[in-house]
């Protein structure tokens, strides 16, 4: 039995399962890899370096 099909945000990476991207609005695509879990933004030096202002999971790539 396969799972969700997760898709990544082409303009803020976050991960979901929609085909446009809760957080912002933009595209998502099936094409993305390396996977980021975001815990606490403020304190994550990954997530300054990304531009990430909120928890959750993010590509690390997208196409």
């Amino acid at each position: 039995m396969a799972g969700p099909v997760l898709k990544a945000c082409k303009e803020c990476s976050f991960i979901s399962e929609d085909d446009v991207c809760p957080r912002c609005g933009g595209q998502t695509s099936k094409e993305w890899q390396g996977f980021l879990a975001v815990t606490d933004f403020e304190k994550s030096e990954i997530a300054k370096k990304m531009g990430i202002s909120a928890n959750g999971r993010y590509a690390l790539k997208v196409r």
